[in-house]
Protein backbone atom coordinates (compact mmCIF):
# COMPACT_ATOMS: atom_id res chain seq x y z
CA UNK A 1 0.00 0.00 0.00
CA UNK A 2 1.51 3.30 -0.96
CA UNK A 3 0.01 6.95 -0.53
CA UNK A 4 -0.38 9.49 -3.78
CA UNK A 5 -1.33 12.88 -3.79
CA UNK A 6 -2.85 13.61 -7.47
CA UNK A 7 -4.73 17.21 -8.54
CA UNK A 8 -7.88 16.58 -10.33
CA UNK A 9 -10.28 19.10 -11.30
CA UNK A 10 -14.28 18.80 -11.27
CA UNK A 11 -16.76 21.13 -13.52
CA UNK A 12 -18.72 22.28 -10.51
CA UNK A 13 -22.66 22.66 -10.82
CA UNK A 14 -22.21 26.56 -12.06
CA UNK A 15 -19.79 25.50 -14.77
CA UNK A 16 -22.06 22.94 -16.30
CA UNK A 17 -25.24 26.00 -15.73
CA UNK A 18 -22.52 28.17 -17.97
CA UNK A 19 -22.58 25.78 -20.65
CA UNK A 20 -25.58 25.17 -21.37
CA UNK A 21 -26.99 28.94 -20.91
CA UNK A 22 -24.25 29.65 -23.14
CA UNK A 23 -26.03 27.59 -26.19
CA UNK A 24 -29.32 29.39 -25.55
CA UNK A 25 -30.62 31.63 -28.30
CA UNK A 26 -32.08 34.93 -26.49
CA UNK A 27 -35.26 33.68 -27.19
CA UNK A 28 -34.62 30.18 -25.43
CA UNK A 29 -33.00 32.52 -22.30
CA UNK A 30 -36.34 34.36 -22.18
CA UNK A 31 -38.56 31.71 -21.99
CA UNK A 32 -36.02 29.80 -19.77
CA UNK A 33 -36.26 33.07 -17.15
CA UNK A 34 -40.26 33.14 -17.67
CA UNK A 35 -40.40 29.87 -16.18
CA UNK A 36 -37.98 30.53 -13.39
CA UNK A 37 -39.65 33.38 -12.21
CA UNK A 38 -42.62 31.12 -11.51
CA UNK A 39 -40.88 28.40 -9.81
CA UNK A 40 -38.39 30.64 -7.44
CA UNK A 41 -39.77 33.26 -5.25
CA UNK A 42 -36.36 35.34 -5.61
CA UNK A 43 -36.84 35.82 -9.33
CA UNK A 44 -38.66 39.21 -9.89
CA UNK A 45 -39.08 40.10 -13.62
CA UNK A 46 -38.92 43.43 -14.19
CA UNK A 47 -42.80 43.96 -14.60
CA UNK A 48 -43.31 42.01 -11.63
CA UNK A 49 -44.73 43.75 -8.74
CA UNK A 50 -43.29 42.42 -5.24
CA UNK A 51 -45.76 40.56 -2.89
CA UNK A 52 -47.72 41.86 0.23
CA UNK A 53 -46.32 41.89 3.76
CA UNK A 54 -48.74 39.18 5.29
CA UNK A 55 -48.79 37.31 8.54
CA UNK A 56 -46.11 35.26 9.50
CA UNK A 57 -47.65 32.59 9.87
CA UNK A 58 -49.64 32.53 6.65
CA UNK A 59 -46.10 33.14 4.62
CA UNK A 60 -44.73 30.41 6.04
CA UNK A 61 -47.23 27.86 5.57
CA UNK A 62 -47.21 29.23 1.65
CA UNK A 63 -43.14 28.84 1.38
CA UNK A 64 -43.50 25.40 2.82
CA UNK A 65 -46.07 24.83 0.33
CA UNK A 66 -43.41 25.74 -2.48
CA UNK A 67 -40.96 23.66 -1.23
CA UNK A 68 -43.15 20.73 -1.13
CA UNK A 69 -44.34 21.42 -4.76
CA UNK A 70 -41.76 23.31 -6.26
CA UNK A 71 -40.45 21.30 -9.74
CA UNK A 72 -37.12 22.08 -9.78
CA UNK A 73 -35.42 23.06 -13.18
CA UNK A 74 -33.45 19.76 -13.54
CA UNK A 75 -32.25 21.58 -16.87
CA UNK A 76 -29.36 22.87 -14.75
CA UNK A 77 -29.15 20.80 -11.39
CA UNK A 78 -28.86 17.52 -10.02
CA UNK A 79 -31.41 15.22 -11.90
CA UNK A 80 -34.49 14.65 -9.54
CA UNK A 81 -36.45 10.85 -8.96
CA UNK A 82 -39.01 11.83 -11.00
CA UNK A 83 -37.21 12.96 -13.71
CA UNK A 84 -35.58 9.94 -13.20
CA UNK A 85 -38.77 7.61 -14.14
CA UNK A 86 -39.47 8.00 -17.79
CA UNK A 87 -43.47 7.88 -16.66
CA UNK A 88 -43.18 10.60 -14.25
CA UNK A 89 -43.92 13.27 -16.77
CA UNK A 90 -46.31 11.16 -19.59
CA UNK A 91 -49.24 12.95 -20.12
CA UNK A 92 -47.86 16.23 -18.79
CA UNK A 93 -48.36 19.65 -20.00
CA UNK A 94 -46.10 21.32 -17.94
CA UNK A 95 -42.88 18.64 -18.70
CA UNK A 96 -39.75 19.36 -19.70
CA UNK A 97 -39.09 19.18 -23.04
CA UNK A 98 -36.92 16.16 -23.88
CA UNK A 99 -33.09 16.62 -25.25
CA UNK A 100 -29.95 14.58 -25.98
CA UNK A 101 -28.88 16.04 -22.85
CA UNK A 102 -31.04 15.34 -20.26
CA UNK A 103 -31.03 11.86 -21.43
CA UNK A 104 -27.80 11.12 -21.27
CA UNK A 105 -28.06 12.77 -18.14
CA UNK A 106 -30.72 9.89 -16.44
CA UNK A 107 -28.39 7.34 -17.24
CA UNK A 108 -25.50 8.31 -15.00
CA UNK A 109 -27.20 7.55 -11.22
CA UNK A 110 -27.33 4.02 -11.60
CA UNK A 111 -23.66 3.54 -12.91
CA UNK A 112 -22.62 5.09 -9.91
CA UNK A 113 -19.46 6.72 -11.61
CA UNK A 114 -16.81 8.74 -9.29
CA UNK A 115 -17.96 11.87 -9.03
CA UNK A 116 -15.11 13.45 -11.43
CA UNK A 117 -16.29 10.92 -14.11
CA UNK A 118 -19.77 11.70 -13.88
CA UNK A 119 -19.01 15.13 -13.97
CA UNK A 120 -16.90 14.80 -17.38
CA UNK A 121 -19.21 12.75 -19.02
CA UNK A 122 -21.83 15.52 -18.02
CA UNK A 123 -19.27 18.12 -19.57
CA UNK A 124 -19.16 15.67 -22.25
CA UNK A 125 -22.19 15.94 -23.13
CA UNK A 126 -22.84 19.71 -23.23
CA UNK A 127 -20.28 19.57 -26.05
CA UNK A 128 -22.24 16.96 -28.26
CA UNK A 129 -23.44 18.80 -31.72
CA UNK A 130 -27.10 18.41 -33.04
CA UNK A 131 -26.03 15.22 -34.56
CA UNK A 132 -25.03 13.61 -31.47
CA UNK A 133 -20.89 13.87 -32.64
CA UNK A 134 -17.81 14.60 -30.56
CA UNK A 135 -16.23 16.76 -32.91
CA UNK A 136 -13.23 17.95 -30.52
CA UNK A 137 -10.52 15.76 -29.91
CA UNK A 138 -9.64 14.77 -25.73
CA UNK A 139 -6.79 16.61 -25.79
CA UNK A 140 -8.35 19.54 -26.56
CA UNK A 141 -11.35 19.20 -24.71
CA UNK A 142 -8.62 18.33 -21.92
CA UNK A 143 -6.89 21.87 -22.24
CA UNK A 144 -10.22 23.19 -22.79
CA UNK A 145 -11.99 22.54 -19.65
CA UNK A 146 -9.34 21.91 -16.92
CA UNK A 147 -10.17 17.79 -16.73
CA UNK A 148 -7.00 15.51 -16.75
CA UNK A 149 -7.08 13.29 -19.79
CA UNK A 150 -7.16 10.42 -18.41
CA UNK A 151 -10.50 11.17 -16.48
CA UNK A 152 -11.93 12.64 -19.62
CA UNK A 153 -10.83 9.51 -21.59
CA UNK A 154 -12.66 7.18 -19.07
CA UNK A 155 -15.77 9.76 -19.07
CA UNK A 156 -15.51 9.11 -23.22
CA UNK A 157 -15.66 5.58 -23.28
CA UNK A 158 -18.83 6.16 -20.45
CA UNK A 159 -20.54 8.19 -23.14
CA UNK A 160 -19.99 5.84 -26.19
CA UNK A 161 -21.22 3.07 -23.98
CA UNK A 162 -24.80 4.86 -23.09
CA UNK A 163 -28.30 4.99 -25.26
CA UNK A 164 -28.86 6.52 -28.33
CA UNK A 165 -25.86 4.00 -29.54
CA UNK A 166 -23.27 5.44 -31.23
CA UNK A 167 -23.55 8.91 -29.74
CA UNK A 168 -19.84 10.52 -28.36
CA UNK A 169 -18.60 9.63 -31.87
CA UNK A 170 -15.90 11.77 -33.53
CA UNK A 171 -17.11 10.95 -37.22
CA UNK A 172 -19.83 8.73 -39.03
CA UNK A 173 -17.21 5.80 -39.51
CA UNK A 174 -16.88 5.45 -35.80
CA UNK A 175 -20.40 6.37 -35.52
CA UNK A 176 -21.87 3.42 -37.23
CA UNK A 177 -18.56 1.15 -35.88
CA UNK A 178 -20.36 2.04 -32.52
CA UNK A 179 -23.84 0.82 -33.18
CA UNK A 180 -22.32 -2.74 -34.85
CA UNK A 181 -20.61 -3.20 -32.00
CA UNK A 182 -23.68 -2.80 -29.77
CA UNK A 183 -25.50 -5.33 -32.08
CA UNK A 184 -22.62 -7.95 -32.24
CA UNK A 185 -22.07 -7.77 -36.13
CA UNK A 186 -17.89 -8.09 -36.18
CA UNK A 187 -17.84 -9.35 -39.66
CA UNK A 188 -17.89 -7.56 -42.86
CA UNK A 189 -20.12 -4.80 -41.90
CA UNK A 190 -17.59 -3.75 -39.48
CA UNK A 191 -14.82 -3.62 -41.45
CA UNK A 192 -16.62 -1.89 -44.80
CA UNK A 193 -17.13 0.98 -42.06
CA UNK A 194 -13.95 0.68 -40.84
CA UNK A 195 -12.26 0.96 -44.24
CA UNK A 196 -14.75 1.59 -47.12
CA UNK A 197 -17.43 3.37 -46.31
CA UNK A 198 -16.69 5.90 -49.23
CA UNK A 199 -16.81 3.01 -51.62
CA UNK A 200 -20.21 1.63 -50.12
CA UNK A 201 -21.64 5.12 -50.97
CA UNK A 202 -20.48 5.13 -54.20
CA UNK A 203 -21.89 1.23 -54.53
CA UNK A 204 -18.48 -0.67 -56.04
CA UNK A 205 -19.66 -3.38 -54.02
CA UNK A 206 -16.94 -5.34 -56.86
CA UNK A 207 -13.78 -4.03 -55.70
CA UNK A 208 -15.15 -4.07 -51.63
CA UNK A 209 -15.33 -7.77 -52.04
CA UNK A 210 -12.07 -8.38 -53.46
CA UNK A 211 -10.34 -5.91 -50.91
CA UNK A 212 -11.98 -8.16 -47.82
CA UNK A 213 -11.69 -11.06 -49.72
CA UNK A 214 -15.51 -11.91 -49.50
CA UNK A 215 -18.18 -12.73 -51.91
CA UNK A 216 -20.23 -9.56 -53.25
CA UNK A 217 -23.43 -11.13 -51.89
CA UNK A 218 -22.03 -10.61 -48.28
CA UNK A 219 -21.26 -7.56 -49.02
CA UNK A 220 -25.03 -6.61 -49.94
CA UNK A 221 -25.99 -8.17 -47.21
CA UNK A 222 -23.42 -5.87 -45.36
CA UNK A 223 -24.64 -2.77 -46.79
CA UNK A 224 -28.63 -3.40 -46.06
CA UNK A 225 -27.36 -3.96 -42.15
CA UNK A 226 -25.37 -0.80 -42.36
CA UNK A 227 -28.10 1.57 -43.60
CA UNK A 228 -30.61 0.21 -41.01
CA UNK A 229 -27.74 2.09 -38.46
CA UNK A 230 -28.83 5.64 -37.53
CA UNK A 231 -26.10 7.97 -38.92
CA UNK A 232 -27.04 10.73 -37.01
CA UNK A 233 -27.87 9.70 -33.03
CA UNK A 234 -28.86 13.13 -31.81
CA UNK A 235 -31.57 13.97 -34.33
CA UNK A 236 -34.41 12.21 -32.51
CA UNK A 237 -33.60 14.99 -29.64
CA UNK A 238 -33.54 17.64 -32.06
CA UNK A 239 -36.18 20.54 -31.41
CA UNK A 240 -39.00 20.62 -34.42
CA UNK A 241 -39.13 23.55 -37.16
CA UNK A 242 -41.58 25.70 -35.37
CA UNK A 243 -40.00 29.27 -34.79
CA UNK A 244 -42.27 31.92 -36.08
CA UNK A 245 -39.62 34.65 -36.43
CA UNK A 246 -35.49 35.56 -35.36
CA UNK A 247 -34.96 37.28 -32.27
CA UNK A 248 -31.52 38.32 -33.42
CA UNK A 249 -28.75 38.22 -30.42
CA UNK A 250 -26.45 40.57 -31.92
CA UNK A 251 -26.67 43.93 -33.68
CA UNK A 252 -23.62 45.16 -35.35
CA UNK A 253 -23.39 48.47 -37.09
CA UNK A 254 -20.72 50.62 -38.01
CA UNK A 255 -19.61 53.52 -35.25
CA UNK A 256 -18.09 57.13 -36.07
CA UNK A 257 -14.80 55.73 -37.34
CA UNK A 258 -16.40 53.53 -39.53
CA UNK A 259 -15.45 50.48 -37.47
CA UNK A 260 -18.05 48.01 -37.41
CA UNK A 261 -19.21 47.18 -33.48
CA UNK A 262 -21.13 44.29 -32.11
CA UNK A 263 -23.85 44.89 -29.33
CA UNK A 264 -25.88 42.82 -27.95
CA UNK A 265 -29.78 42.83 -28.10
CA UNK A 266 -31.74 44.23 -25.26
CA UNK A 267 -30.63 46.77 -23.00
CA UNK A 268 -27.18 45.82 -20.10
CA UNK A 269 -29.30 45.25 -17.29
CA UNK A 270 -30.19 41.40 -15.72
CA UNK A 271 -33.06 40.06 -16.94
CA UNK A 272 -34.40 39.93 -13.61
CA UNK A 273 -33.60 41.10 -9.86
CA UNK A 274 -33.79 39.73 -6.88
CA UNK A 275 -37.24 40.06 -5.01
CA UNK A 276 -36.14 42.19 -2.19
CA UNK A 277 -39.09 41.38 0.47
CA UNK A 278 -37.48 37.86 0.85
CA UNK A 279 -34.42 38.38 0.92
CA UNK A 280 -35.75 40.57 3.92
CA UNK A 281 -37.79 37.73 4.94
CA UNK A 282 -34.05 35.57 4.79
CA UNK A 283 -32.24 37.62 7.24
CA UNK A 284 -35.06 37.68 9.53
CA UNK A 285 -36.71 35.01 10.00
CA UNK A 286 -36.23 32.24 12.48
CA UNK A 287 -37.51 29.43 11.03
CA UNK A 288 -34.55 27.01 9.89
CA UNK A 289 -37.17 25.15 6.96
CA UNK A 290 -38.11 28.74 5.45
CA UNK A 291 -34.18 29.99 6.15
CA UNK A 292 -32.75 26.79 4.00
CA UNK A 293 -35.50 27.00 1.32
CA UNK A 294 -34.44 31.08 0.79
CA UNK A 295 -31.14 30.30 0.75
CA UNK A 296 -31.37 27.57 -1.88
CA UNK A 297 -33.34 29.68 -4.11
CA UNK A 298 -31.23 33.27 -3.74
CA UNK A 299 -27.92 30.76 -4.39
CA UNK A 300 -29.27 29.59 -7.46
CA UNK A 301 -30.86 32.75 -8.77
CA UNK A 302 -27.59 34.51 -7.65
CA UNK A 303 -25.85 31.61 -9.89
CA UNK A 304 -28.20 32.33 -13.23
CA UNK A 305 -27.18 36.03 -12.84
CA UNK A 306 -24.04 35.33 -13.05
CA UNK A 307 -24.25 32.51 -16.09
CA UNK A 308 -26.07 35.27 -17.91
CA UNK A 309 -23.61 37.97 -17.62
CA UNK A 310 -20.74 35.21 -18.47
CA UNK A 311 -22.84 34.16 -21.57
CA UNK A 312 -23.07 37.91 -22.52
CA UNK A 313 -19.71 38.65 -22.57
CA UNK A 314 -18.58 35.53 -24.21
CA UNK A 315 -21.49 36.18 -26.88
CA UNK A 316 -19.96 39.72 -27.34
CA UNK A 317 -16.63 39.46 -27.82
CA UNK A 318 -17.17 36.39 -30.37
CA UNK A 319 -19.61 38.56 -32.21
CA UNK A 320 -16.71 41.20 -32.51
CA UNK A 321 -14.05 39.40 -33.26
CA UNK A 322 -16.90 38.17 -36.34
CA UNK A 323 -17.70 41.82 -37.07
CA UNK A 324 -13.01 42.59 -37.02
CA UNK A 325 -12.66 39.85 -39.42
CA UNK A 326 -15.66 40.20 -41.71
CA UNK A 327 -16.07 43.55 -42.14
CA UNK A 328 -15.99 43.30 -45.73
CA UNK A 329 -19.11 41.65 -45.62
CA UNK A 330 -20.56 44.53 -43.81
CA UNK A 331 -19.49 46.86 -46.06
CA UNK A 332 -19.65 45.45 -49.22
CA UNK A 333 -21.82 42.01 -49.08
CA UNK A 334 -21.76 38.46 -49.09
CA UNK A 335 -19.14 38.55 -52.66
CA UNK A 336 -16.51 40.16 -49.39
CA UNK A 337 -16.80 37.30 -47.07
CA UNK A 338 -12.94 35.67 -46.36
CA UNK A 339 -12.53 31.95 -44.98
CA UNK A 340 -12.46 31.98 -41.42
CA UNK A 341 -12.29 29.12 -38.72
CA UNK A 342 -13.23 28.45 -35.15
CA UNK A 343 -10.27 28.26 -34.34
CA UNK A 344 -9.12 32.07 -35.88
CA UNK A 345 -12.16 33.85 -33.51
CA UNK A 346 -11.18 31.82 -30.49
CA UNK A 347 -7.62 33.05 -30.46
CA UNK A 348 -8.95 36.34 -31.01
CA UNK A 349 -11.22 36.18 -28.36
CA UNK A 350 -8.61 33.90 -26.23
CA UNK A 351 -11.27 31.14 -25.43
CA UNK A 352 -11.49 27.58 -26.26
CA UNK A 353 -12.54 26.42 -29.71
CA UNK A 354 -15.33 24.20 -28.44
CA UNK A 355 -16.31 27.47 -26.73
CA UNK A 356 -16.58 29.33 -29.57
CA UNK A 357 -18.76 26.40 -31.07
CA UNK A 358 -21.49 26.73 -28.23
CA UNK A 359 -21.29 30.57 -28.38
CA UNK A 360 -22.42 30.80 -32.21
CA UNK A 361 -24.78 27.52 -31.63
CA UNK A 362 -28.72 28.87 -32.81
CA UNK A 363 -27.63 32.73 -32.53
CA UNK A 364 -27.97 35.11 -35.26
CA UNK A 365 -26.55 38.66 -36.31
CA UNK A 366 -28.30 41.77 -37.29
CA UNK A 367 -27.16 43.95 -39.81
CA UNK A 368 -27.86 46.49 -42.15
CA UNK A 369 -28.04 43.81 -44.76
CA UNK A 370 -30.38 41.78 -42.84
CA UNK A 371 -30.70 38.59 -40.22
CA UNK A 372 -27.50 35.95 -40.72
CA UNK A 373 -26.94 32.79 -38.46
CA UNK A 374 -23.20 33.03 -36.88
CA UNK A 375 -22.36 30.52 -38.44
CA UNK A 376 -22.97 32.01 -41.94
CA UNK A 377 -19.51 33.78 -41.14
CA UNK A 378 -17.61 30.59 -41.02
CA UNK A 379 -16.08 29.78 -44.42
CA UNK A 380 -13.65 27.51 -46.10
CA UNK A 381 -11.91 28.24 -48.40
CA UNK A 382 -13.27 27.67 -51.88
CA UNK A 383 -10.34 26.24 -53.23
CA UNK A 384 -7.10 25.30 -51.95
CA UNK A 385 -5.03 28.08 -54.25
CA UNK A 386 -2.66 30.36 -51.39
CA UNK A 387 -2.98 33.00 -48.86
CA UNK A 388 -5.73 34.52 -51.40
CA UNK A 389 -8.01 32.09 -51.70
CA UNK A 390 -12.00 33.32 -51.24
CA UNK A 391 -14.41 31.51 -48.90
CA UNK A 392 -16.94 29.35 -50.17
CA UNK A 393 -19.96 31.02 -49.30
CA UNK A 394 -18.28 34.36 -51.36
CA UNK A 395 -17.58 32.67 -54.18
CA UNK A 396 -20.82 31.16 -54.43
CA UNK A 397 -22.62 35.02 -54.15
CA UNK A 398 -19.90 35.93 -56.74
CA UNK A 399 -21.10 32.73 -59.19
CA UNK A 400 -24.81 33.70 -58.55
CA UNK A 401 -23.89 37.42 -59.17
CA UNK A 402 -22.08 36.71 -62.95
CA UNK A 403 -24.72 34.22 -63.58
CA UNK A 404 -28.06 36.60 -63.31
CA UNK A 405 -26.09 38.68 -65.31
CA UNK A 406 -24.98 36.89 -68.30
CA UNK A 407 -25.82 36.91 -71.98
CA UNK A 408 -29.40 34.46 -71.79
CA UNK A 409 -28.63 34.38 -75.59
CA UNK A 410 -24.78 33.15 -75.00
CA UNK A 411 -24.34 31.28 -71.68
CA UNK A 412 -21.36 31.24 -70.24
CA UNK A 413 -19.63 27.79 -69.66
CA UNK A 414 -18.10 26.74 -66.67
CA UNK A 415 -14.37 27.32 -67.52
CA UNK A 416 -15.48 31.36 -68.88
CA UNK A 417 -17.63 31.45 -65.75
CA UNK A 418 -13.76 30.15 -64.00
CA UNK A 419 -12.20 33.36 -65.74
CA UNK A 420 -14.62 35.69 -64.92
CA UNK A 421 -14.34 34.61 -61.35
CA UNK A 422 -10.43 34.54 -61.00
CA UNK A 423 -10.54 38.39 -62.95
CA UNK A 424 -12.95 39.18 -59.67
CA UNK A 425 -10.43 38.31 -57.39
CA UNK A 426 -11.47 34.83 -56.61
CA UNK A 427 -9.32 32.08 -58.06
CA UNK A 428 -11.18 28.65 -58.11
CA UNK A 429 -10.85 25.90 -60.42
CA UNK A 430 -13.60 25.03 -63.11
CA UNK A 431 -14.21 22.07 -61.19
CA UNK A 432 -15.23 24.13 -58.24
CA UNK A 433 -17.11 26.38 -60.14
CA UNK A 434 -19.38 22.86 -61.29
CA UNK A 435 -19.85 21.99 -58.06
CA UNK A 436 -20.87 25.33 -56.83
CA UNK A 437 -23.18 25.62 -59.18
CA UNK A 438 -24.89 22.31 -58.65
CA UNK A 439 -25.48 22.70 -54.97
CA UNK A 440 -27.20 25.90 -56.02
CA UNK A 441 -29.26 24.07 -58.46
CA UNK A 442 -28.21 26.33 -61.33
CA UNK A 443 -28.52 24.14 -65.08
CA UNK A 444 -25.24 24.41 -67.04
CA UNK A 445 -24.75 26.77 -70.47
CA UNK A 446 -26.64 24.42 -72.69
CA UNK A 447 -29.76 24.45 -70.49
CA UNK A 448 -29.62 27.76 -69.65
CA UNK A 449 -29.36 29.12 -73.55
CA UNK A 450 -32.64 30.96 -74.20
Amino acid sequence: MELRQSQTQQLTQQQLQNLELLQMSALELEQYVQQLALENPLVELADTAGPAAGPDDELVHRLRWLEENDRQNTFYHQVSEDELDPLAQAGSDGGLEETLYRFISRQLPPLRLPAEVNSAVLYLAACLDDDGYLRAAPEELAAGSGISLPVLERALEVLRSLEPAGVGAADLAQCLGLQLERIGQTGPAAAIVREHLESLARGHYKAIAGALGVSQTQVRQAARIIRELEPRPGALFQRPEQTLYIQPDVFIEPDETGRYVAACGGTDRPPFHLNAYYRHLLAQTADPQVREYLAGKLQQAKNILQAVARRRDTLLRCAQAIADRQSGFFRDGPTALTPMRMADVAAQCGIHESTVSRAIRGKSIQCARGVFPMSYFFTRPADHSGANASGGTAARALLRQIIDGEDRAHPLSDEKLRARMAAEGCPVSRRTVAKYREQMCIPDAAARRQ
